[in-house]
């Protein structure tokens, strides 16, 4: 077994004390302390008294639906978030954030199949950031098929805005899980990949219960699945702390309606299906 770095020891540490449920009182002021240092905007949540822990209050759902297009044609964000970076993959390239490359292979892992990957030849990447103040469940932003998902264990280095400016590769070096789906609009191939970071100690999918992430493993797991379909706007699971979801298309899978720096809230439409 290889031995835990310290971004994993970091992250367990801290996931450990946010699960923790303090006395009432004691963890009321917690998390009213939590929600005014990050600024959270719990206008559309229940009052931060009503979380039992730190990471209840994290993995927060909306007390309400959110409206969302229905239209076929219209994929909307999985998350609320910071688009950190948008454009095409080319030579197997995609950016972390402008002058930060890495090869979009590598980042699927080794148990992608070689002709799935290179289905993202010339295709689009978009990467969401959602920020520890932000909303932290994600939801599926379009009719899908899931093919496969694959656990790719790894480290835990923040992927805030300076991070990916100085650490190369930071993306394919940090814990993942990678979900490969088929659009049911047009059966176009496209990648949601989960990435961790600092303090991240879990990653949820539902689909997947038996998923531990940050844990004693340090090989890839495949999870393959026959007929399992998902709708736009589910919940699918959620991040214990902020991190990122990188998307990757098939070429002329969808046209990005969204720039890099704009912020996106999960429901509002990014791209038209092709």
């Amino acid at each position: 077994m290889n031995k835990k770095h310290i971004t994993s020891l970091i992250s367990q540490t801290f996931g450990k004390f946010a699960s923790k449920e303090f006395p009432r009182w004691f963890q009321n002021i917690v998390n009213q302390s939590y929600v005014k240092l990050m600024g959270l905007d719990m206008s559309e949540f229940y009052p931060p008294s009503h979380y039992r822990s730190l990471n209840a209050l994290f993995t927060r759902k909306l007390r309400e639906s959110r409206h969302f297009s229905l239209d076929a044609d219209d994929f909307i964000a999985p998350c609320d978030s910071l688009i950190t970076e948008r454009g095409k993959v080319k030579n197997d390239y995609a950016l972390q954030i402008k002058g930060m490359r890495y090869e979009v292979s590598e980042l699927l892992g080794d148990l992608i199949p070689a002709e799935s990957k290179e289905k993202m030849k010339d295709g689009d990447f978009i990467n969401f950031y959602l920020s520890p103040k932000d909303y932290h469940r994600y939801h599926i932003p379009t009719n899908l098929k899931v093919l496969r998902a694959v656990h790719i264990p790894g480290k835990f280095y923040p992927v805030n805005i300076p991070s990916l400016k100085k650490r190369l590769n930071l993306f394919v070096e940090n814990e993942r899980v990678v979900i490969e789906c088929e659009s049911m609009k047009n059966k176009k191939r496209f990648f949601m990949v989960l990435v961790s970071a600092l303090n991240v100690g879990v990653m949820k999918v539902n689909f997947i219960p038996e998923l531990q992430t940050n844990a004693d493993v340090d090989k890839p797991t495949l999870y393959e699945f026959d007929e399992l379909y998902l709708n736009k706007g589910d919940d699918f699971g959620c991040f214990e702390m902020g991190s990122t979801i990188v998307i990757v298309s098939e070429k002329d899978m969808m046209e990005v309606l969204v720039k890099q720096g704009e912020k996106v809230k999960f429901g509002q439409t990014i791209a038209k299906l092709l």
